[in-house]
Formats: C-alpha cells, sequence, structure tokens
C-alpha cells in the first residue's frame, strides 16, 4: 500500500514514516504543505495513492480544504483519508468529516491505534466495498448492461457532490469518535424509503442511482439547519447524525422530506413519475453511549425507519402535505 503524508512538521512526517514502515510492505511519500501535495499528485510517476494522512492546520490552505479537493477528483473519492491534528474541537473533526474524512486521529500518535487503521485500511483497499454515485454524471448517463451490472438493494453506496453525504464507514468513525471524546449532543434517525424494493426491481441502475440521489438531496436540504451527516447505508434507507439535543418529530422530518421530493417532480427515464416518499424512525440518542453501544445505535435507527417504512407503506399518490401545518 502506498500512502501521502502531509504535514507542516518534518518530525511529524519522519515519524508517520518509521512508523508506516514497520507495519507491512507500505511505502509513504511526504509533502509539507497542501501545494507540494498537488504537486506529487499531478506527476505522472507518482504511484497510485492507497491512503492520504493529512494535517489540518498547515500554513496558507488547511487539510480540510485539501480533502475537499481531493474529493473532487473522480480517483480520489473513495480514497481513505485519515485527518491527523492535535485540534479536538468538535467544530474541526465535524467540518473535516464533512469535506470527506474517512477517520481522525489526534496527535500525539498512539502505536497501536495507528497500526489498527492502517490495517483496517490495507483490507479495504484490496476489497472496494462501496459504489460512488455523482449527483453531476446525471448529466451523462452509463450505458445500461445486463442485469449484472444493477445495484444490490442492501449495498451500502455513497453519493457525491450533496452537501453532508458521507460514506457509511466514516459515519460509524464519527460515532465512535464523538463517543471516545464524550461529546453527547448528538442523536440518530434513519429514513427509509417506502416500497424500495419495487423502485428498486422497476429501475435500471443508472435510475436507481438517481433516486438514491434524489433523495438524499431533499435530505440534506430538510436537515441542512441540524447540520447532518448523511450516509446511505442500503435498503432504501439513509442515517442521519443532527446536531440536536431536543426532543424531535420523525414524522414532520419525513414530511418535510417529503414536500421537498414532491416539489422535485422525479421521473423515469420513459417519463413515467417516481414516486419516491420516506419515512422516518425513531430518534436514537446518542448520550451516554460510547464504544460499540455509540455504532450499535446506528443499528437500531436503521432498523426503526425500515419498520416505520413497512408500517405506512400503501399508495402514496393519495398522501397530502400541509405546509404550513409544519413545525419543528
Amino acid at each position: 500500500m502506498h500512502l501521502l503524508a502531509v504535514d507542516d512538521e518534518p518530525t511529524i512526517l519522519e515519524l508517520l514514516q518509521l512508523l508506516i514502515q514497520t507495519l507491512g510492505d507500505h511505502t509513504v511519500t511526504t509533502a509539507t504543505s497542501v501545494a507540494e501535495a498537488l504537486e506529487i499528485l499531478d506527476k505522472p510517476e507518482t504511484p497510485a495513492i492507497d491512503c492520504f494522512l493529512i494535517d489540518i492546520q498547515m500554513p496558507d490552505t488547511d487539510g480540510i480544504s485539501l480533502c475537499g479537493t481531493l474529493r473532487a477528483r473522480p480517483e480520489y473519492q473513495l480514497t481513505p483519508i485519515l485527518m491527523l491534528t492535535a485540534m479536538t474541537d468538535k467544530s474541526y473533526i465535524d467540518r473535516a468529516f464533512a469535506a470527506g474524512a474517512s477517520d481522525y486521529i489526534t496527535k500525539p500518535f498512539d502505536v497501536d491505534n495507528l497500526r489498527g487503521r492502517i490495517q483496517l485500511i490495507n483490507d479495504l483497499s484490496k476489497s472496494s466495498r462501496q459504489t460512488a454515485i455523482s449527483a453531476r454524471s446525471k448529466a451523462e448517463p452509463e450505458p445500461l448492461g445486463d442485469g449484472s451490472t444493477t445495484l444490490a438493494l442492501h449495498e451500502p453506496i455513497f453519493v457525491q457532490d450533496v452537501d453532508g453525504c458521507i460514506t457509511y464507514l466514516a459515519l460509524e468513525n464519527y460515532v465512535s469518535l464523538m463517543s471516545r471524546k464524550k461529546l453527547f449532543g448528538s442523536s440518530i434517525i434513519g429514513f427509509t424509503i417506502r416500497d424500495i424494493e419495487e423502485l428498486h426491481r422497476k429501475s435500471s441502475r443508472y435510475e436507481y442511482e438517481c433516486i438514491v440521489t434524489d433523495v438524499a438531496e431533499a435530505i440534506s436540504v430538510a436537515l441542512e439547519e441540524f447540520g447532518a451527516l448523511i450516509s446511505y447505508a442500503g435498503n432504501g434507507t439513509y442515517l442521519c447524525v443532527l446536531e440536536y439535543g431536543s426532543q424531535l418529530s420523525p414524522d414532520k422530518l419525513a414530511d418535510h422530506v417529503n414536500l421537498i421530493l414532491r416539489s422535485m417532480e422525479l421521473y423515469s427515464n420513459d417519463g413515467t413519475p417516481i414516486n419516491a416518499f420516506v419515512s422516518a424512525g425513531e430518534q436514537v440518542r446518542l448520550v451516554w453511549k460510547s464504544g460499540q453501544s455509540a455504532v450499535d445505535a446506528l443499528a437500531t435507527a436503521h432498523e426503526s425507519a425500515e419498520r416505520e417504512s413497512g408500517r405506512h407503506a400503501r399508495n402514496l399518490e393519495d398522501f397530502w402535505y400541509d405546509k404550513d401545518s409544519m413545525g419543528f
């Protein structure tokens, strides 16, 4: 595995090189600034990068901006990015994950912790488990292959170019990190697309990707005020970590999302209207959850959203909304 480490402190880069080279057959390229890192990446002779280690606080351009730049490049949309920093303020953590960070390691480094992260990344790089979806790619649909190219319904795919959307692995890492730092103000709510099995069966791969992305956009807009991080976890379900400590109304949040979806007027390739609407599960609070129990809260929210979707399954064309009656 080949890594690119970016940090303005040469001693940190030397330490990373020494540590990583003891963890297996890995190589490391280093850069002391964002500009130098981008120059390295643009050189034809630079080997493919399997993982980025990026410091947040650097002169001129910070590491979070570099993270966003990397995610905008198709070849790095799914490459693991570990942010390295002595900063523990939650705002930095939130910004890093929102920009596309896969995980977050604080300085000074814990050798065992770093070893575990590198091994996990090495395993993931050998078997890419997620498929990138780009909302911008809608303008140029890929040719529809045979049935073998159909995305599995259960597959946790990564929605690109929608504010707040991150990979499911990154969402797990974020929740775990929040619990370790005892930052308990968050809660989780899941949204499941109603009749997703039928939509999946009737849709081509491209149409299904568009549905997943459009619903993600509607959820992102509806949850904008809550600073949500969103991940599509498969089976038509989105898991959202919200910065909100008070009791929310999942039904009203779902109504808000559905109102946005109705205004988007979605259609399939043959001009048939697509009735994509969601149900919301119960709010799962992260207060006092830690370790595995915090990660398990994601599964609880997922199951709750799918149960609610099944309970509300009906003819969505008869669904009416009263926009003025909604409140949060």
